[in-house]
C-alpha cells in the first residue's frame, strides 16, 4: 500500500500498489520497445558520431541557404510552377472524390450486400497500399515526364483512402431517415439521394479537403521525378548545389502549404459545423491515421 497526506484535511490516504503481473507487463513493454529502437537503428548503418554531426552538417546547409534567391527563381518561371503543383493536386483530388464517393457506398456494411462490398474494400486496402510516388513512377512510363502522370497518380491514391473514409461516414449515419423514406414507399434511390446523401455529404467534402492539404504536398514531391510541379525546380537546383535558390524555392513552397492549409481548414470547420454533426476523438484519430497511411510513402507524416 502507498499512502498519502490530504492537503486539506491532514488525512492519510491509503492507495493499493499495482499487481506484481500488471508491472512486470509494463516493464517487460518497455523493454521490447528499447531493444527494437536499438536494433532498428542498428540496421541504418550509422554510428554515433553520424547521430551527433548531422545537426551541424545540416545547420551548415541551411546557412548556405540565406539570403534566399528569389529573384533567380522568379525568372526561372517558379511561380508557375508553383501554380502547376496546386493543378495537379486539385485535379487529383477531384478524381479520387468523384470516382470514390459512389464507391463508398457499395463499401458500406449497411448498404450494399456481402459479396458486392468485400471486393470493394480491398480494392481500397490495394490502392492505399501503393505510394503516390511509385504510382506516379509507372504511369511516366506509360504517359511520358509531366504533371498528367502526378495528377493521375496522386488522384488513383486519393481514391482509397477517400473511398475509406467515406464509407465509415455512411456506416455511422442515422438509419432514422432512410425508415422513414422507406416507410412512406421510398425506393432504394430515394433513400439514398434523400435520406443518406445530404447527412454524408457535408463532412464527406470535409475529408475531401483535408486530402486536397495533402496532396499538395505530395505534387510539391512527385515534381522530383518529373511529374510536374514545383519539385522539379527544387531538384535542379539542388543538382547543380545553388543552396540560395534551394532555400528560395523551398520557402515558397512553405508559403504555399500555409496559405492553402489555412484556408481549406476554415472552410472544413465551416462546412461540419453548418452540418450540425459532431466529430468525436476516436473518429478523428481514425482520419489522421488513415490520410497518414497515406501517404505510405511518408508524404503526409
Amino acid at each position: 500500500m502507498t499512502a498519502a497526506v490530504d492537503q486539506e484535511t491532514g488525512e492519510v490516504l491509503t492507495r493499493p500498489e499495482r499487481p506484481l503481473a500488471a508491472r512486470n507487463w509494463r516493464i517487460g513493454i518497455a523493454v521490447l520497445l528499447i531493444v527494437g529502437v536499438m536494433w532498428s537503428f542498428s540496421g541504418l548503418d550509422a554510428g554515433l558520431r553520424d547521430v551527433v554531426e548531422a545537426p551541424r552538417e545540416g545547420w551548415k546547409i541551411v546557412k548556405e541557404m540565406w539570403p534566399p534567391a528569389f529573384k533567380t527563381v522568379y525568372h526561372r518561371g517558379a511561380v508557375g510552377k508553383i501554380f502547376e503543383s496546386l493543378y495537379v493536386a486539385w485535379i487529383g483530388t477531384m478524381i479520387g472524390a468523384i470516382l470514390s464517393f459512389p464507391l463508398s457506398f457499395l463499401a458500406a456494411t449497411n448498404i450494399a450486400p456481402t459479396a458486392l462490398r468485400v471486393p470493394i474494400r480491398q480494392v481500397f486496402n490495394a490502392i492505399r497500399s501503393v505510394p503516390e510516388l511509385i504510382v506516379a513512377m509507372v504511369l511516366i512510363t506509360v504517359l511520358g515526364l509531366g504533371p498528367w502522370a502526378g495528377a493521375l497518380a496522386i488522384g488513383l491514391h486519393s481514391i482509397g483512402t477517400l473511398g475509406k473514409l467515406s464509407t465509415e461516414v455512411i456506416e455511422t449515419s442515422d438509419e432514422g431517415p432512410l425508415e422513414a423514406i422507406s416507410a412512406a414507399g421510398g425506393t432504394w434511390v430515394s433513400r439514398m439521394r434523400w435520406g443518406m446523401v445530404p447527412q454524408v455529404l457535408p463532412t464527406v467534402i470535409g475529408y475531401w479537403l483535408f486530402r486536397f492539404e495533402i496532396n499538395v504536398r505530395a505534387s510539391a514531391v512527385l515534381g522530383l521525378i518529373g511529374a510536374g510541379g514545383i519539385g522539379g525546380e527544387l531538384v535542379s537546383q539542388l543538382n547543380f548545389r545553388n543552396f540560395p535558390e534551394v532555400g528560395a524555392v523551398l520557402l515558397m513552397v512553405i508559403a504555399m502549404v500555409l496559405v492553402i492549409d489555412t484556408i481549406s481548414g476554415f472552410a472544413r470547420r465551416r462546412i461540419i459545423a453548418g452540418s450540425g454533426r459532431k466529430i468525436d476523438d476516436d473518429e478523428t484519430g481514425r482520419t489522421v491515421n488513415l490520410i497518414g497511411d497515406l501517404g505510405g510513402s511518408g508524404l503526409t507524416r
